[in-house]
């Protein structure tokens, strides 16, 4: 078909079930079988409304695909694909490729030449007669263009030699042309899957192929001699075999070499072996790559819509059929996709809900896990015949997962025993479908066999095997009907006992399929195993011990499945018996017992047509591994006779006792014998059920026997009864239920009198229910009566309920409406009473239902409920009044509280939603402060940031720093000397940093108390660098908290290095900088912002102290920076920055240490302002202004900018060489 349109077969029958007809899968399907049955397969399109959801757990979902070329699905395109793998095998182990000629613009198809030269007559009456011509007409090439002498030459030198060579005669001597193809052809390459592996290279050396002049000296003669002439001179063109290291002259050959070779070369003998080495069978190979149904569905929406260039929403299903086609006809091109096919649903979980215990089910899914078109649920459905298999066999009762891509295919085969499939595509693109019908299904089998014989030789059950296609016009050309559909997601595909059919999918897509089998199925399933038995192919389970394990039970077994299973039986007892009388006659009486359906499978099968025995089989006591059916009881072995024997399941009298059960189950006789003795051994008779059976008897025309005659006695005696307990009834007189009933002792009396009858009359019943008729109207009278007790709502219900199951009569009627009435007033006001406890509604609507309700007699607990909601309120709405009435406003913390409970009362009241929204301008306000305040990850409270902080400040640790110098000094030692390497500059700083921590360790004041074991955050020994807080003196190790930068606050490098002043070495751990420090001016918004608050906040009183020490603390540092001592030392360290050199090189012999110095009043000043201001939890300009007159008026701190340096180089090996440079020099020549 290659080259021609693809024609769509008709379509098949698509049936729609309303939801009635859905809610019996196997009956709808027996309903629609005459019609569909005809086309093999149909579609069935669910009511709209049944959509179960995807079940699989996607992310745990992995599977491994298969690989598919597509032109080696297609039959005559695989014989084709053969064929050139044969045909090139043939050139290159002779040492030549085989490169296939161009005609006409598309390549020579090498084995429609071959067929069509073969049906001509062959080569050389082809040639003789001049038939060419004729040849490239048979292969569709044009006229009068001088194909057929193309033709001529290409058969002549590919393939002639081919076909003689394997019909074993030899060439005619011809002129010597070696094959190496033209320039336009196209090299061939065989196919990289194993079967299709060219011959591997030899494993001699590369010299093997150059004559035997070139080889190493050998002691035997023969070996320079040809094996065609027996000559060994012209030793220069000897070939040696690079198989058998055999010698042949290059002019004996046939056909003659006019010169060696290139590549491996091997001689003829060696060539023949190599062809004749049988085929493997086809087959598919795993993919390596394992995928997600993710990873899979991207890979496959990407395949498409790069073949086709378009998105894969929008690629027509005709031209995707087309194409799909087109491509498995090509030898061409070829294309490979993958499929994730037969994946086990048990292992990999289904695509249905399943009530499994694994998961936890909604409604929803509970009612599809249960739903009879759930795959998991169809094959074992009561009227099912799988549901009699307790293995679980996978893809028959257990469902198989199908994940497809576009084009991925499944091809023609049936259905294992011939059985139903039906196939659910859960989601994704369509999946196209081809079927055939089972009356067509040998000639399909036929058709292929005759189109491609050579495929059925090297495998006979090739149909069986899923792996051949053949495109549907050849097969409709040649008479097969054939059926199509696309089956979209959400729809189910059936295919009917023996239909072929195959298919491909149209994209990315889900689907789940499984075997079911009807009671229709089962004359196809014994015809399957005939079938199966001349193929001998093996069964997946055992016919006959199905048939008989249904027979055993056909109480179990429904009136059709039942019928069907006698007529099966029926059969197959009567083989039985045949077959064990042949065994007599030859003499065979030995026989033993054996419950083959406790063997595995393999130690049961026929060695002769690998059959699952189960009625019988015949076994030899000389061969005890050996058994065969009744079938093939001549190939069993050649021992005597009377080593045989027979091994049998159950004896021909219990085969007919079974069948005889069946016979009387199928007649539905035990049935309603077993209904007439239920009925007539139970305590209580049941008139109208007796009535019923007798009925049924006569309809059903049953023989008289004793429990019909028993039937009819227990009838009639119940009669007398009636008329017994009818004339006992007319002497009671009804009287008003308001003053009294009739007397119990009368009506017990009566009873007791009916109570020796031997079944229990409608009449007797008639007068227990007028005794209960009087206990439950006393019981009415006493409970509406004024000396009646509390009546509640479950009162009168529990009289409803017991006035419903009392006899009726007037009086009970009467009583029932006076309680239904009173019962629906109570309920009306209770569910009144649930939608306002349910719903808010204004104060005086709840008034209003509570005073109309007190007027009903009935104690109605959602009215008490009410009652007490509306007195909350009330008290609630006083409550809130008192607070708002209040001097000051009120505290959240209460208004908080009065929402919460104003929130849980079903009133609906305006001043709640005042309440909420002045509570959540509150919270509002207290969210934007703290973002203001707190840091990230922050332990403190808003409220402890901005509280003031009491108690003393640690002024000094000395015994921190003796720790700490001591620290240093040891790791000096260990270290040779220096821990910063061989620099001299870091040397330096480290002996300036010693000489530091010993000049502050004499500058405290307090040197007494034990050393500390451990300091920082982390509580670990003190180890450099450490740096101490401004605030509190403890120390700190660099890599446990933020140290500053020694950047001024500014933004980029300082303008001097050496201006010490300006640097940023001011540090405060995290204990004493609690939060951000916002600005005064954010504060300030946040104060005004609390103004417009009528409500009280802890936060917003702390942070109006707040802010007024800040202020006062402001307006004191301005004064104290406004004088003119302060005035001056700024201005002169201004200009002392400015004339400041920048380089080391550049330092004058002027300033080493302090730049400034100021009166001990001014610096004792300044130091209490820089303590208050640094207890500010408030950026304020002038802090660092302070930091920085009072950091010029010392000497640098050299151990802190050291310690400063070494944590940003470590941090950072950027500012290293940017600043050590710089800095280094300054710190050393400040210890001069």
């Amino acid at each position: 078909m290659e080259g021609e349109d693809f024609v769509p077969p008709p379509e098949c029958p698509v049936f729609e079930p309303s939801w009635e007809e859905f809610q019996d899968p196997l009956g709808y399907i027996a309903k629609i079988r005459p019609i569909a049955e005809k086309s093999g397969i149909c579609k069935i399109r669910p009511p709209a409304d049944w959509q179960p959801p995807f079940a699989v757990e996607v992310d745990s979902f992995r599977f491994t695909p298969r690989i598919q070329r597509l032109n080696e699905l297609e039959a005559e395109t695989r014989v084709k694909l053969n064929y050139l793998d044969r045909i090139a095998k043939f050139w290159e182990i002779q040492g030549s490729s085989l490169k296939i000629p161009n005609i006409e613009r598309r390549i020579l198809d090498l084995f429609s030449l071959s067929k069509v030269v073969i049906e001509e007559g062959g080569f050389d009456i082809v040639s003789k007669e001049r038939r060419w011509a004729r040849v490239a007409q048979k292969l569709g090439y044009p006229t009068g263009k001088n194909i057929g002498s193309l033709l001529r030459s290409h058969y002549e030198r590919i393939v002639y030699p081919f076909e003689v060579f394997h019909a074993g005669a030899s060439l005619p001597q011809t002129k010597a042309k070696l094959y190496d193809g033209e320039e336009v052809d196209r090299e061939y390459k065989p196919h990289s899957i194993p079967l299709r592996q060219s011959v591997q290279p030899s494993k001699m050396s590369s010299y093997g192929r150059r004559a035997n002049r070139l080889q190493p000296d050998v002691s035997y003669v023969d070996s320079f001699v040809c094996r065609m002439c027996g000559r060994g001179d012209e030793d220069e063109k000897l070939l040696l075999c690079d198989g058998c290291d055999d010698n042949y002259h290059t002019f004996c050959l046939l056909p003659p070499l006019t010169e060696a070779p290139k590549g491996n070369w091997r001689c003829p003998k060696c060539v023949a072996e190599e062809c004749k080495k049988p085929a493997e069978a086809f087959g598919f190979e795993q993919a390596t790559r394992e995928y997600t149904l993710q990873s899979f569905g991207e890979m496959a929406d990407t395949y498409k819509a790069d073949y086709f260039n378009m998105p894969v929403h929008m690629v027509p299903t005709e031209l995707v059929e087309k194409e799909f086609w087109r491509l498995v006809s090509s030898i061409e091109e070829d294309v490979t996709v993958e499929y994730g096919a037969d994946i086990h649903s048990k292992e990999f979980g289904s695509g249905f809900p399943m009530n499994n215990g694994k998961k936890n089910l909604s409604q929803e899914e509970a009612d599809y896990a249960r739903s009879g078109w759930n795959l998991n649920v169809m094959p074992v459905l009561e009227q099912s015949v799988l549901c009699h298999i307790n293995a679980d066999i996978s893809g028959m009762k257990v469902p198989w997962l199908y994940v497809g891509m576009v084009f991925s295919a499944f091809c023609w085969h049936i259905e294992d025993h011939w059985s139903y499939s039906i196939n659910y595509l859960h989601w994704g693109e369509p999946k196209t479908w081809y079927g055939v019908p089972s009356v067509a299904a040998e000639r399909l089998e036929e058709v292929m066999k005759k189109l491609t014989p050579e495929l059925f030789e090297s495998q006979p059950d090739l149909l069986h095997q899923l792996v051949t296609i053949m495109n549907p016009n050849i097969l409709m050309s040649h008479g097969v009907p054939v059926v199509r559909t696309n089956q979209c997601a959400g729809e189910f595909v059936i295919t009917f006992p023996r239909a072929y059919h195959s298919g491909f999918n149209q994209g990315y897509n889900f689907a789940e399929a499984v075997n079911f089998c009807t009671a229709d199925w089962l004359p196809a399933g014994r015809s399957c195993i005939e079938h199966y038995r001349r193929l001998r192919r093996y069964c997946v389970f055992s016919h006959e011990e199905l048939t008989c394990k249904m027979a055993a039970c056909p109480e179990k077994l429904d009136l059709n499945l039942a019928a069907a299973t006698h007529r099966e039986m029926f059969i197959i007892v009567q083989e039985e018996r045949k077959l064990r009388k042949g065994l007599l006659e030859r003499g065979i009486t030995e026989a033993e017992r054996e419950a083959f359906e406790l063997l595995p499978d393999d130690e049961r099968q026929c060695d002769n047509c690998k059959t699952t025995c189960f009625l019988s089989a015949l076994a030899c006591s000389n061969c005890p591994e050996r058994l065969v059916c009744l079938y093939h009881t001549q190939d069993l072995c050649s021992c005597p006779t009377d080593k045989l024997y027979l091994r049998y399941r159950y004896t021909l009298d219990e085969l007919f006792a079974m069948l005889h059960r069946l016979k009387v189950r199928a007649e539905v006789f035990d049935s309603w014998a077993n209904r007439v003795k239920e009925a007539l051994e139970q305590e209580e008779g049941n008139k109208i059920d007796l009535e019923v059976l007798k009925a049924e008897a006569a309809e059903k025309k049953f023989p008289d026997n004793e429990l019909l005659q028993r039937l009819n006695t227990v009838l009639t005696d119940t009669q007398n009864c009636q008329q017994t307990s009818t004339d006992l009834l007319n002497k009671t007189q009804t009287r008003d239920w308001r003053r009294d009933s009739a007397p119990p002792e009368q009506l017990q009396a009566l009873l007791e009198q009916g109570a020796g009858l031997p079944v229990d009359a409608p009449e007797c019943e008639l007068l227990k229910g007028l005794q209960e008729q009087g206990r439950w109207l006393g019981e009415v009278r006493q409970t509406l009566g004024p000396e009646g007790g509390e009546m509640t709502l479950a009162v009168l219900r529990n009289l409803m309920e017991v006035g419903c199951n009392v006899p009726q009569s007037v009086s009970v009627e009467t009583a029932m409406a006076e309680l239904q009435e009173l019962l629906t007033i109570a309920e009306r006001w209770e569910e009144k009473a649930q939608i306002c406890l349910e719903q808010k509604h204004p104060l005086s609507t709840l008034e209003a239902i509570v005073n109309e309700a007190q007027l009903i007699p009935v104690k109605l607990p959602n009215i008490l409920s009410l009652q007490g909601c509306l007195s909350r309120a009330k008290a609630w709405v006083t409550d809130l009044e008192e607070i708002q009435n209040g001097e000051h406003y009120p505290c959240l913390d209460d208004l908080e509280g009065l929402v919460a409970i104003g929130r849980d009362l079903p009133v609906r009241m305006e001043e709640l939603r005042q309440l909420e929204l002045q509570v959540a301008s509150a919270h509002s306000w207290r969210d934007k402060a703290s973002k203001t305040f707190l840091k990230k990850s922050s332990q403190h409270s808003l409220l402890q940031v901005r509280e003031a902080r009491g108690g003393k400040v640690n002024l000094s640790k000395p015994g921190v720093e003796k720790k700490a110098e001591k620290e240093t000094e040891r790791e000096d030692k260990e270290n040779g000397g220096g821990r910063w390497g061989e620099d001299p500059m870091e040397l330096d700083t480290a002996l300036h940093s010693e000489n530091c921590g010993k000049e502050n360790v004499d500058s405290n004041h307090t040197t007494t108390g034990s050393t500390p074991q451990s300091v920082c955050v982390c509580g670990r020994a003190p180890r450099p660098p450490l740096l101490r807080c401004h605030l509190c003196k403890d120390w700190f190790h660099g890599g446990c908290v933020p140290f500053p930068s020694l950047l001024p606050s500014s933004s980029g490098l300082p303008t001097n290095p050496l201006c010490w002043w300006d640097w940023d070495s001011r540090f405060l751990c995290p204990r004493c900088q609690r939060s951000r420090r916002p600005r005064l001016e954010t504060i300030l918004a946040l104060l005004v912002a609390l103004q417009r608050l009528p409500v009280r906040l802890p936060e917003g009183e702390a942070l109006q102290c707040l802010t007024e020490r800040a202020i006062t603390w402001q307006g004191r540092a301005k004064e104290a920076l406004d004088t003119p001592e302060i005035q001056g030392a700024l201005e002169r360290l201004q200009e002392l920055k400015q004339k400041q050199p920048h380089r080391e090189g550049e330092e004058e012999d002027g300033k080493k240490g302090n730049c400034e110095s100021l009166s001990l009043t001014t610096r004792t000043q300044l130091e209490e302002l820089q303590l208050e201001g640094d207890l500010l939890e408030v950026s304020l300009d002038q802090t660092s202004t302070i930091h920085r007159v009072l950091q010029a008026a010392l000497e640098p701190h050299r151990h802190t900018l050291r310690t400063l340096i070494l944590v940003r180089d470590q941090e950072t090996s950027s500012f290293s060489s940017i600043y050590c440079i710089s800095l280094t020099p300054v710190v050393v020549k400040c210890t001069i």
